[in-house]
C-alpha cells in the first residue's frame, strides 16, 4: 500500500478492497507532467511568502525537474499502489530529498491540484488535435482537388437528387471539420488555469505571491508550453467543483466525431456494389473468416461505431455532474477515463483519416453510369422553363409528367421527339434538353455558391 498524504484523524487502516477500488492511478498517471508543473508553481509561492528557503525551494525544484524528465523521456512509471498521481509524485519527492518533502504539500489540496492538471491536459491536447486537424483538412484538400474535373450524383432521403461537383462534395466535409477547428481554437482562447484555491476556499499565500510564481514558471518555460495561461484563481468555490471545461471538450470532441461518422457512413456507402463510386485503400480494409471475396471497410465501421462510446462519455460526466453539491466531491474523479478515453478515440481516428482519404481512388465508369439517368436533370429542367416565364409550380408539374412519361413508357427523354416533347410543354426542345441534361451545365448553371474549397487556415 502506497504513502498516504492523509490518515491521522483515522484510528484504523483502510480496507485493502475501498484501497484498491478508489485508486485513481491506473489512469491519472496520464496527468503527471501537469501535476509536476502545479508543484513546481506552488514551490515558488512558498518561497514568495517565506515558508520555504531559497536552497529549499532550488532543492524541491530540481527534484520536480528530474522526475518531468523522466515523464517526457518515457522513463516515468507510476507505483500502481499509489493512491493518485498526486500522491506518487509527492512520494517521489519524498524518496529524493525526505522530510523537505513535507513541506511541498503545505497550504494546498489535490482539489486544486486536479483541476489544474484537467485543465492544462485539456488545453494541451486540444492544441495537438488541432494540429490533427489541419492536416485533415488538407487532405481532403487534395482529394477533392484531385478529382476538380469529376461530376458525381448529390442525394436527399439516400435517393438520387441532383449533379453536383465532387469538389463541393469533399468541400461540405471541409466546411464541417473547420468549424470543429474553429470552436476547438475558441474553446482554448478562452479556457484559463487557475491555481491558489486550496480545498475550496483558497489559501494564506497572497495572489501576488502566486502572479510572481506564475511569471517565473512561464518565463522559465514557454519554449516547452507554448501559450498556456494559468493564473490566479478568481472563485475558489468555483474553481474546485466545475468541470463544465470537461463537459465542453467532451461536447466538441462528440461534434468532431459526429462529423467523422458521417464521412465514414458515406464512404462505406460509396464503396459498396451498389454503388460502387468508391475503391477503398486496402491497408485500412480487412477479410472475411469464411468468405473469400470480403473487402471489409474495418476502419469505417469503427469510427461510426466509437461514436457510441464518445457520446457516452460525454453523457457519462454529464450524468456524474448534474446533482453535485458544491464543491468537490469524490464522484469528480471519475470524469477521467471518459475525457482520457474520447481524447484518445479522436485522435487516434484523425490520423488514420488522414491517410485514408489519400489513398482513396474514384471510380469514373461508375459514376459516369449514374450521371446518366436522366432524373438527376429534373430540377434544372423546372428551372428552365421558369426562365422560359412559365411558373415554377407548373414547370414542377410539367416536368413530373414528363418524367413519368419516360418511366412508363420506358422511353430516355433523349430520345424523344420534339413533336412529343411539345405535347408537354411547347417551350420543350430536343436541342435545349440536351444542352441542359448533362453534369457540367447542371453544376454551372448553380450561380449562388462558390465552386472552390475554403482556404485552410493554418494555426
Amino acid at each position: 500500500m502506497g504513502k498516504k498524504l492523509w490518515g491521522g484523524r483515522f484510528k484504523r487502516k483502510i480496507n485493502k478492497d475501498f484501497d484498491r477500488f478508489q485508486r485513481s492511478i491506473q489512469y491519472d498517471c496520464k496527468l503527471a507532467e501537469y501535476d509536476i508543473y502545479h508543484s513546481i508553481i506552488h514551490v515558488a509561492a512558498l518561497r514568495e511568502v517565506g515558508l520555504l528557503s531559497a536552497p529549499e525551494a532550488r532543492k524541491l525544484t530540481s527534484t520536480l525537474n528530474d522526475i518531468f524528465d523522466e515523464v517526457k523521456e518515457g522513463r516515468f512509471k507510476p507505483n500502481p499502489n499509489s493512491e493518485d498521481i498526486h500522491t506518487d509524485i509527492q512520494n517521489r519527492v519524498a524518496k529524493k530529498v525526505g522530510k523537505l518533502a513535507l513541506k511541498l504539500q503545505a497550504l494546498r489540496s489535490r482539489n486544486d491540484q486536479v483541476v489544474f492538471d484537467e485543465k492544462w491536459y485539456c488545453y494541451k491536447e486540444g492544441i495537438y488535435i488541432l494540429s490533427l486537424l489541419n492536416v485533415l483538412l488538407s487532405s481532403l484538400n487534395h482529394f477533392g482537388n484531385r478529382y476538380r474535373t469529376f461530376y458525381v450524383p448529390g442525394y436527399t432521403h439516400t435517393q438520387r437528387a441532383q449533379v453536383i461537383s465532387f469538389l463541393n462534395y469533399t468541400g461540405a466535409f471541409f466546411c464541417m471539420f473547420e468549424r470543429d477547428f474553429e470552436r476547438i481554437d475558441s474553446f482554448l482562447k478562452k479556457s484559463t488555469i487557475y491555481i491558489g484555491s486550496g480545498a475550496l476556499a483558497g489559501t494564506a499565500i497572497s495572489k501576488s505571491a502566486y502572479s510572481e510564481a506564475i511569471r517565473a514558471f512561464l518565463e522559465k518555460t514557454k519554449s516547452r508550453l507554448r501559450q498556456s495561461k494559468p493564473d490566479t484563481v478568481v472563485n475558489s468555490l468555483d474553481n474546485v467543483s466545475s468541470r463544465d471545461f470537461v463537459v465542453e471538450f467532451l461536447s466538441l470532441l462528440s461534434i468532431l466525431q459526429m462529423h467523422l461518422s458521417r464521412m465514414a457512413e458515406d464512404f462505406i456507402l460509396y464503396s459498396t456494389k451498389e454503388f460502387g463510386f468508391f475503391g477503398l485503400p486496402e491497408e485500412f480494409c480487412t477479410g472475411s473468416s469464411l468468405m473469400p471475396h470480403k473487402k471489409n471497410p474495418d476502419f469505417l465501421e469503427l469510427v461510426r461505431g466509437y461514436t457510441g462510446v464518445v457520446y457516452g462519455n460525454l453523457i457519462s460526466v454529464l450524468t456524474t455532474m448534474k446533482g453535485l453539491p458544491l464543491t468537490y466531491n469524490r464522484d469528480m474523479q471519475l470524469d477521467k477515463e471518459p475525457l482520457f478515453s474520447s481524447t484518445k478515440i479522436i485522435k487516434d481516428e484523425l490520423k488514420i483519416m488522414t491517410e485514408f482519404i489519400s489513398g482513396i481512388k474514384l471510380n469514373s465508369e461508375a459514376i459516369h453510369k449514374v450521371l446518366e439517368d436522366e432524373s438527376l436533370y429534373a430540377t434544372e429542367l423546372a428551372e428552365f422553363l421558369v426562365f422560359k416565364g412559365v411558373p415554377f409550380s407548373e414547370a414542377h408539374t410539367i416536368v413530373g409528367r414528363l418524367i413519368r412519361y419516360s418511366e412508363d413508357k420506358k422511353i430516355t427523354i433523349e430520345k424523344m421527339s420534339d413533336k412529343l416533347l411539345k405535347t408537354f410543354h411547347k417551350k420543350l426542345s430536343k436541342t435545349d434538353l440536351k444542352k441542359i441534361m448533362n453534369p457540367k451545365h447542371a453544376v454551372l448553371s448553380k450561380k449562388s455558391t462558390s465552386r472552390k474549397l475554403p482556404k485552410i487556415k493554418i494555426k
